[in-house]
């Protein structure tokens, strides 16, 4: 007991360093904390003791459902009214680029085709807790911010679905049972928005009645880890399930003004432990062997984030400044791409490691270096005089 104590101490007292260095350095506090995660884990110093492996499932289904949850506020009914064309059109050719040129530019380099696949659409995953913190960071209000919050909010959403396709394609592929992965994928989404709407109808219902005012903190913690809990426990994204009742008591809601501001009171710690372990979760024992794979799927995913984004939002008639920073943007990978490589991994053994290798390695390099891709994005655009201005 008292090692995880001192462990929670010490993590929260790395915390405070980094919001320290960030305020001196202007870099985001995520890509600072992810560093310090890899400083403080097995490839740098291994101060980490044996008691936090267990944590880190823990931790980010509760701080990924909370982020999840605020986000599901972008897809409220004004937001939709004022962003809707260019959230749903830039959130799909994202996606959809990312796939073709992650899977095209892996095949031309000699990788296999069904791994290639799998990759692309790991790569599709983006982090909705990163874009979230740098936002609020940064404290952008304007309409880029509002435009990144609603792509982030239903970024997955698509990942996920277009995942599952490709799941059931790669088994086509090779052979599998794709009727078994075509059900999967549709419980997997299925049952994600099922959980989110048996927490969040209830709560639409219910906060704010208890007290007069907006919602307390017990109100909101009710909501995160009955979501969190019941997604793990049917095995479906929580994430997901968490947008889906964030939506609802956005929409529905009608005894207090906002959604549930009490869990950004919360958010922080555990967002805090979650960056951390993330990046202490980086291993270079299979970089040497993975070393040209690693550094073709940096590339791509960046290069389909660029050309994607530019492409939805001229699609949208957006202005120059979104068609040009929107992509770069949403260039962070979280946990989602991990869950997604494990997935994988269990229905094509023979390409569990190098999967599940490539995920956690990319995701712990996106996580370090898309925060400050995203910051560049979001203060170019809330500074510009004029929104069609460089």
């Amino acid at each position: 007991m008292h090692l995880t104590l001192i462990t929670l101490g010490a993590l929260f007292l790395v915390g405070l360093v980094a919001d320290e260095l960030g305020r001196r350095t202007r870099l985001p506090r995520v890509t600072l904390l992810v560093l310090l995660g890899v400083l403080i884990g097995p490839v740098g110093l291994n101060f980490l003791p044996a008691v936090t492996e267990g944590w880190y499932d823990f931790v980010a289904s509760i701080a990924l459902t909370m982020v999840a949850f605020l986000l599901g506020e972008a897809l409220s009914r004004e937001q939709i009214k004022t962003h809707g064309r260019e959230i749903i059109r830039i959130s799909i050719i994202v996606v959809l680029v990312t796939v073709a040129l992650v899977f095209g530019g892996l095949v031309l380099l000699g990788v296999a085709p069904v791994l290639a696949l799998l990759l692309a659409g790991i790569a599709t995953a983006t982090d909705p807790a990163a874009t979230e913190e740098v936002i609020r960071q940064t404290r952008a209000e304007g309409h880029f911010s509002g435009v990144l919050k609603g792509i982030v909010a239903i970024d997955d959403a698509w990942g996920l679905i277009t995942f599952s396709i490709i799941l059931a394609f790669a088994n086509f592929l090779t052979g599998n049972g794709v009727q078994t992965s075509i059900l999967h994928g549709l419980f997997e989404i299925a049952g994600a928005v099922a959980v989110g709407i048996a927490v969040g109808v209830p709560a639409a219902a219910l906060t704010g009645r208890l007290r007069p005012g907006e919602p307390q903190q017990a109100e909101a913690l009710v909501v995160v880890f009955l979501c969190a809990g019941f997604a793990r426990w049917i095995e479906v994204s929580y994430l997901l399930a968490g947008i889906t009742a964030g939506t609802i008591v956005a929409n529905f809601a009608r005894h207090h003004k906002s959604t549930f501001r009490e869990i950004e009171f919360l958010e922080w710690p555990f967002m805090l432990v979650f960056f951390l372990l993330s990046g202490a979760m980086l291993h270079t024992d299979h970089w040497a062997s993975y070393g040209v794979l690693i550094g073709a799927y940096l590339v791509l995913r960046t290069g389909a984030r660029l050309v994607g984004g530019w492409l939805g939002a001229r699609l949208a008639g957006s202005t120059k400044t979104v068609r040009i920073w929107i992509g770069a943007a949403l260039l962070p990978q979280a946990g989602v791409a991990v869950g997604m490589a494990l997935v994988a991994g269990s229905q094509f053994p023979a390409l569990q490691e190098t999967i599940l290798n490539m995920a956690i390695i990319t995701t712990v390099l996106f996580e370090i270096l898309g925060p400050i891709a995203t910051r560049l994005a979001i203060v170019k655009n809330e500074s510009a005089q004029d929104p069609d201005a460089l």
